[in-house]
C-alpha cells in the first residue's frame, strides 16, 4: 500500500506486532510499567549480542509476562529470542560501540538506540522516570501509545477515507459512462487514479494503527477490509486501460504504480503530475482524448478468466470494439465459446446501461 516501506519500516511494523495488545510481550511490558519499574530488552541473540553482553546469569527458560515482570526488578538487560519465546538472559550489562551516534540522552535510552543500531535486533527500552515504552529498530524511535488515544486517530482517519472512498466511487463510475460513450480524457484517468492513491495512502495508514493496536483493533480491520476491498485491484486496471502504446513493453503497471506511490502529497493532488507518471502526458493534454482498451469494465463481467480478458482486449484493441462486437465475433476468441460470448455480451450491455443511466439520471 501507498509508498514504498524502507527496510527499517518493516521490521518496525514486525515488532509492533509482536508488542501489541494481546501479545505476552505487551502483558509483560504493561506490568512492568505498572510495578514502575525500567527495562531494557533485547529481541534476539546472536554473535554481536553476545559480544556487547557481560556479567547477568544465563536462564534459557519458556518467555512469560509474569517472568520478564520479575527479572526487571534486577539492574541490567533481558535477552530473549527473536520469536519471544523464550528469555535466555537476564541482568546483562549492555557495552555497545560508544562512537556509534545517538541523540538520546538518559542511560538506558541511549545504550538500547546504540544496540538497535549495532545489532540490527530490535530493542524495547521501559522508562522508569517518563512511564513510558520505546521501541527502537535500526535507526528509528517509536513510542508506544495508550490504544485509547491511537483509536481515536484511527477513527478520525476511517472517516476521512469513507469520504474519499465515496468521491471515489464516484468518479469512477463517471469514468465507466464515460468510456461507453467514447469522451474519455486524459483529465478523467488521472482524477481517477489520483483517487485511488489517495484512498490507498490513507488505508495504508489505518493499517499501521491496525497492527499497533493488536487485538483492540479487531473492529477497525473490518471496517478497513470493507471499505478498501477492491482498490489494489482498481489501480492496477486503470493503468493496464490507459497504459500508452509506446510503453507497453518498457513498463510494466507494477513500475507505475511504485512511480504513482512516490509522488509527494503537493503532487498527488495535481493532475496533470499523475497524467505523467501515467505516461499520458502533462498539464497541456489535460483535455485530450484517450480510449481504454477494457480491462476495467470486462473484469466487473461475472466469472469471466483473467486469461480470457487479456485474450479479447489483445484481440479486438479497445473497448468500442468489444462493445460493438457480436457474439459471433466474440467467439473468434480462443477459450469463448457460444454460452461465454452470450455472457460477455449481456454483461457488457447491463454494464454500458446502467452506467449511463446512472450519469444521466
Amino acid at each position: 500500500m501507498a509508498a514504498e516501506r524502507t527496510d527499517d519500516t518493516l521490521r518496525l511494523r514486525a515488532t509492533l506486532a509482536e508488542i501489541a495488545p494481546g501479545t505476552a510481550l505487551r502483558d509483560g511490558l504493561e506490568r512492568i510499567l505498572r510495578g514502575r519499574t525500567g527495562a531494557l530488552i533485547v529481541l534476539g541473540i546472536d554473535k554481536t549480542v553476545e559480544s556487547i553482553a557481560t556479567g547477568g546469569f544465563t536462564l534459557d527458560v519458556p518467555f512469560t509476562a509474569t517472568g520478564l515482570r520479575e527479572l526487571a526488578k534486577m539492574d541490567g538487560a533481558i535477552i530473549v529470542d527473536k520469536d519471544v519465546s523464550r528469555i535466555h538472559r537476564a541482568a546483562v550489562h549492555l557495552m555497545p560501540d560508544h562512537t556509534i551516534p545517538s541523540e538520546e540522552t538518559g542511560t538506558r535510552h541511549r545504550t538500547a538506540d546504540r544496540v538497535a543500531r549495532q545489532t540490527g535486533f530490535p530493542v524495547i527500552s521501559v522508562s522508569q522516570s517518563m512511564q513510558i515504552i520505546a521501541a527502537y529498530v535500526g535507526d528509528i524511535r517509536h513510542v508506544l501509545e495508550d490504544s485509547g488515544k491511537i483509536l481515536s486517530r484511527a477513527n478520525q482517519a476511517l472517516a476521512t477515507l469513507e469520504r474519499y472512498k465515496m468521491r471515489l466511487d464516484e468518479v469512477s463510475s463517471t469514468l465507466s459512462a464515460l468510456e461507453i460513450e467514447d469522451l474519455v480524457t486524459v483529465r478523467d484517468v488521472a482524477v481517477v487514479a489520483q483517487r485511488l492513491e489517495m484512498v490507498t495512502r490513507i488505508a495504508s495508514e489505518i493499517d499501521d494503527y491496525v497492527l499497533e493496536l493488536g487485538t483492540d483493533g479487531r473492529l477497525l480491520s473490518l471496517q478497513l477490509e470493507e471499505l478498501i476491498t477492491g482498490v489494489d485491484a482498481e489501480r492496477e486496471l486503470v493503468v493496464r486501460d490507459y497504459l500508452p502504446t509506446g510503453k507497453r513493453r518498457k513498463t510494466s503497471p507494477e513500475t507505475m504504480l511504485t512511480d504513482l506511490a512516490a509522488l509527494s502529497p503537493t503532487d498527488l493532488v495535481d493532475p496533470g503530475s499523475v497524467a505523467g507518471v501515467l505516461g499520458l502526458g502533462t498539464g497541456e493534454h489535460l483535455d485530450g482524448a484517450v480510449a481504454p482498451r477494457g480491462y476495467r469494465l470486462l473484469a466487473k463481467v461475472p466469472r469471466l478468466p483473467a486469461q480470457v480478458v487479456d485474450r479479447l482486449v489483445e484481440h479486438f484493441g479497445g473497448l468500442q470494439q468489444l462493445l460493438s462486437a457480436g457474439i459471433d465475433d466474440l467467439q473468434a476468441v480462443e477459450g469463448v465459446g457460444e454460452l461465454r460470448a452470450r455472457s460477455v455480451r449481456e454483461g457488457l450491455s447491463r454494464l454500458a446501461e446502467s452506467s449511463i443511466t446512472e450519469r444521466y439520471i
